[in-house]
């Protein structure tokens, strides 16, 4: 991000939050242009020994200092480190952060100007509540089968209300001169992104859940193509492209045809169709 476009300029953000949300928002405000630093506990973040490429990737950039929370003298470090930030950010159960004197009462009342992100994986009482990203996804009805999702979305979507946090909590404290606390859960970040499918858009039936036969993963000849011509002059273009008549694209009829035409068609083809065609569409390996 060029130096003109990063508004966090001179912002100074702690962590103490572990494992991928809270990193990934680091990485985001260090984007931006903040000043970051992480205090991890003795025994590292967990993500060093399960992805170190994972983890170099999240924390170029960041000071990340080795800190023991449970002694005097981590906590005279933490002390220390919070009187010069201007947002901390955290990602313990408010059960534990009470334990270690971070509940918001008593952190206001010793730093005023400090503004405080909590991410938890529940709002409210349910913070308590242990889950993950996998149980999150679940209770949106996000995960189908017994696989896996293809990424880690509530995380990766909580990181990024966090960074909304963040600059939220800024914004505010320009404003009235002192920090407030703001949380984001992860619960909520999935419930957002599962809006989609909530709203019938990709279901089954949905125009693009599988329903529209212009927005659909077809095999071709050597491979897959992922095929995005939703929009009518999109699928218009499709169905010339293989011959057929302009017709209803929800109808079971058109998903065949099309099927049996991609079929036969190999990926340098339709890769070169699309570029000739303008069409938005994106071959695969098998």
């Amino acid at each position: 991000m060029a130096q003109t476009k990063k508004p966090l300029a001179g912002t100074r953000v702690l962590s103490l939050a572990l494992n991928l949300p809270g990193p990934a928002a680091l990485m985001r405000l260090q984007a931006l242009g903040a000043r970051c630093s992480k205090l991890e506990p003795p025994a590292g973040d967990p993500m060093q020994a399960y992805r170190p490429e994972a983890y170099a990737a999240l924390h170029t950039g960041v000071r990340v200092l080795p800190t023991d929370l449970k002694s005097e003298t981590g906590r005279q470090a933490l002390q220390r480190e919070l009187a010069r930030t201007d947002v901390l950010l955290t990602s313990f159960r408010p059960s534990a952060l009470k334990r270690l004197g971070l509940d918001w009462p008593a952190l206001h009342r010793q730093h005023p100007a400090l503004n405080l992100v909590t991410i938890v994986g529940a709002p409210g009482p349910a913070a308590e509540i242990p889950g993950h990203d996998l149980t999150y996804m679940a209770e949106q009805d996000l995960i189908k089968g017994l696989a896996l999702p293809s990424s880690l979305f509530a995380d990766m979507g909580g990181a990024l209300l966090a960074c909304e946090a963040v600059l939220l909590a800024l914004s505010l404290r320009q404003q009235k001169g002192s920090g407030t606390r703001h949380e984001v859960a992860l619960s909520e970040a999935a419930a957002w992104l599962g809006l989609p499918r909530r709203w019938g858009l990709t279901t089954p039936k949905g125009a693009v859940g599988g329903g529209h036969a212009g927005y659909r993963v077809y095999a071709c000849k050597d491979g897959r193509v992922a095929v995005a011509a939703l929009e009518p002059h999109f699928a218009q273009a499709l169905c010339a492209a293989a011959g057929l008549k302009p017709a209803s694209m929800m109808a079971p009829a058109m998903h065949q045809a099309l099927e049996h035409w991609f079929a036969q068609q190999s990926r340098r083809t339709l890769d070169a169709l699309a570029l000739r065609l303008d069409l938005p569409l994106r071959t695969l390996r098998k």
